[in-house]
């Protein structure tokens, strides 16, 4: 690879680190948990979501999300429901969408606000694109 690509891989990798950060940070402003936040963002786009699809989608450790999930039920913000099988589906209560969008709201308005003159340009596909040949280069390396 040439000076020029290397560079902006490193690029890239600094700007994941910076975005990391201003997630903390607003997370930190909003007095909320990283994983609390993650489990209300992924639950945010109304799908029916069990524990194990949150874990496996989001990338958090089973025992951390379980954890995140019994203290919102006991704060009352959301609730187990039965899908008639082992899992079962986290439903938001009405105080779990009251808080939902107290920690939602901004974020979604900062993130739409940042994106909007970034629509139509191919970033969130090539970003996919590479995350997918990278980890298909990470199975490689492995083996």
């Amino acid at each position: 690879m040439n000076n020029e690509g290397r560079n902006e891989i490193r690029r890239l990798m600094i700007a994941v680190n910076r975005i990391d950060e201003l997630y903390y940070r607003a997370l930190r402003s909003l007095k909320v948990k990283d994983n609390t936040f993650v489990l209300f963002y992924a639950i945010s786009d109304g799908m029916s979501h069990s524990q194990k699809r949150i874990c496996e989608e989001w990338l958090i450790p089973r025992t951390t999300l379980n954890t995140i999930v019994k203290e919102c039920i006991h704060l009352g913000y959301i609730q187990l429901v039965s899908q008639g099988n082992k899992e079962k589906e986290i439903v938001l209560t009405d105080s779990g969408k009251a808080f939902a969008a107290s920690i939602l709201t901004p974020i979604f308005a900062a993130e739409e606000k940042a994106m909007e003159p970034l629509l139509g340009k191919g970033l969130v596909e090539q970003l996919e694109c590479f995350t997918e040949r990278l980890q298909s280069e990470f199975q490689q390396m492995k083996e």
